[in-house]
């Protein structure tokens, strides 16, 4: 298998247990020190501490849908860029742009940042 086959296998395994707001599976893929950072918010480093932020964010949503459009690799980080479709609770939807960035340490991730705007997500004209 190739680097390119085996990092979309990786990032397609990820993106359904992120898309099934399976935490758990989501932090399988987190190394035990890891960091996440989501936008502009402050990165949290842990399993427990991504619990936290990944769970909350997980309750303001009904559901979500990512859309991978591409992948490329430069040595040992991943970057991706594609689609999210949000699902709101008063069931309304909206599709936002993303830009991922995944320091690798192994087949673990140990830095996972997320580039993008979320705040049309929460809207008052939603």
């Amino acid at each position: 298998m190739t680097m390119e086959v085996a990092d979309r296998a990786l990032l397609d395994s990820l993106f359904t247990a992120i898309d099934s707001k399976n935490i758990d599976g989501f932090l399988g893929y987190i190394a035990d020190n890891g960091s996440f950072r989501f936008g502009s918010a402050p990165a949290v480093r842990g399993h427990d501490a991504i619990r936290g932020a990944v769970g909350a964010f997980f309750d303001s949503i009904a559901g979500l849908q990512h859309s991978l459009h591409m992948h490329a690799r430069v040595g040992t980080t991943i970057i991706c860029e594609g689609e999210v479709t949000y699902t709101r609770h008063n069931d309304t939807r909206i599709t936002l742009p993303f830009v991922d960035v995944f320091e690798m340490e192994g087949s673990d991730i140990a830095a996972y940042k997320i580039y993008m705007d979320i705040s049309p997500l929460y809207s008052v004209d939603a």
